[in-house]
């Protein structure tokens, strides 16, 4: 299993989609509460900007995957309201998982891969 991978995506907000996007991202973290990989999710909003982030750590490469392919049709929902800016994936991920960003390079989607490099957690308390 190779190790823990942070993701953070940047996305400007339609004009006049804020409350369709508000409910998409509603639904979506509902879904990844109950059924996703995720260890951490978190939905930053800037309502006058019109720009989110999300930020989503995932244990490993494996739960990258399991999370593009069970989340599909959420993720549909979520970016039609919205275009993603960037994506800055933290973590060594997999093959899989480098091969599904390049998708995203080809529409034009600035993507960035950082190593780790030293850290700790805290337990779940």
């Amino acid at each position: 299993m190779s190790q823990r991978i942070m993701q953070l995506s940047s996305f400007d907000i339609r004009p006049g989609k804020l409350e369709q996007f508000k409910q998409a991202i509603r639904e979506a973290v509902a879904f990844a509460e109950s059924h996703g990989p995720q260890i951490v999710v978190e939905i930053f909003i800037d309502e006058e900007s019109m720009r989110a982030n999300s930020l989503q750590i995932m244990p490993n490469s494996e739960a990258v995957l399991a999370h593009w392919k069970m989340a599909d049709p959420y993720i549909r929902d979520v970016m039609e309201s919205c275009i993603m800016r960037r994506l800055d994936v933290f973590g060594e991920p997999n093959e899989e998982v480098m091969l599904g960003l390049l998708s995203l390079i080809e529409q034009g989607i600035p993507v960035t891969v950082t190593p780790a490099f030293v850290g700790f957690r805290r337990g779940h308390h």
